[in-house]
């Protein structure tokens, strides 16, 4: 985790301090980066104690679309616990249903994404415009009403959209395909949400002459002391059951950061890990449970809803005594 250590270092020698909407000062560098090649090794910060299983646990978290606080620790993550209940702004905003309500954060967008369609029944070609729809999963949830209360020639369409899923999909049905992408930034749905999200585009890369398939996150924005931690873990985890629910090796996670900035407060934790040398890397185990397309041939998708947080462990993980700051919400 050298690459760590030297972006934390880049940020505290080149990056300025500003302030942010939690009132906590920041340092902050614009424009990062780190690759990792997992076939050396998983990329868990070893300069302190990594809290792996609540890693684990919010991505399982986001699988599952969840957006209670109270489904993430129920799968042993409490950090969303703060932003449900102790964010000002959060509990003041007219689409919070109450207590642990998040709103429809990450998994949400990742696993239903809600897509509509409005088409004119008067265009020539709104037949062929429906009938695609209807193929691609679309239902007519409503007519449009005008201004004086007559019907609109529009009808409005709608499904949740499976990104994950369909990512899932193109791998296995067109792995050289340059569109396998997911992301979370929903313009629509900014307003609804308890944070907007962080790391908010990935993008898968198959290469089925070799057999490897890499990941690009982008980030944008990042808290190197407390969030980039989980991050790394939670976007190397994800590729590595990406590669084993198509049959395909975990490679290169590239991580980029549009705002990389730490925190006032979490100065002190950064400073003792940069005075500790680095363990070597660990490795990732996945369940023997989780089925290997590349060993059976069999396509099964639907393990993305049957991943529990016990699936993953790390194998080999020495650390550093364990640091803590607080999260700035």
């Amino acid at each position: 985790m050298k690459q760590y250590l030297e972006l934390i270092q880049n940020i505290l020698d080149n990056g300025t301090w500003q302030q942010n909407r939690t009132g906590i000062k920041t340092c902050s560098l614009t424009g990062a980066m780190m690759r990792f090649d997992l076939e050396q090794g998983f990329p868990a910060i070893t300069t302190k104690k990594l809290a792996f299983k609540s890693a684990i646990g919010e991505l399982v978290g986001f699988l599952r679309a969840s957006k209670s606080a109270a489904d993430f620790r129920k799968l042993g993550c409490k950090v969303w616990d703060q932003n449900a209940n102790q964010n000002t702004q959060w509990l003041a905003n007219p689409y919070r249903l109450g207590v642990d309500d998040l709103g429809p954060v990450y998994g949400v967008q990742w696993r239903q994404w809600p897509a509509y369609k409005l088409i004119n029944l008067n265009q020539s070609n709104s037949e062929d415009q429906l009938q695609d729809a209807f193929t691609r999963g679309y239902q007519h949830i409503g007519s449009i009403q005008n201004e004086d209360g007559s019907l609109s020639p529009n009808i409005l369409l709608y499904k949740a959209v499976d990104q994950l899923r369909s990512c899932l999909d193109t791998i296995i049905n067109n792995p050289t395909d340059r569109r396998i992408i997911f992301h979370g930034w929903n313009w629509a749905q900014l307003e609804e949400m308890a944070l907007p999200p962080c790391h908010l585009l990935y993008q898968f890369s198959a290469n089925p002459e070799n057999k490897e398939i890499s990941l690009c996150l982008y980030m944008r924005s990042n808290d190197l002391g407390l969030g980039t931690p989980f991050n790394l873990t939670e976007g190397a985890a994800l590729l590595h059951l990406v590669g084993r629910l198509t049959g395909y090796k975990p490679k290169w996670f590239t991580y980029f950061i549009g705002d990389a900035h730490i925190y006032e407060n979490h100065l002190d934790m950064l400073q003792k890990q940069l005075e500790r040398e680095p363990y070597p890397s660990p490795k990732l185990i996945l369940s023997p449970r989780i089925p290997d397309y590349a060993v059976t041939k069999k396509y099964e998708p639907e393990w993305l809803d049957k991943i529990e947080p016990t699936d993953f462990w790390l194998e080999d993980y020495q650390h550093h005594a364990p640091l803590t700051a607080s999260m700035a919400v």
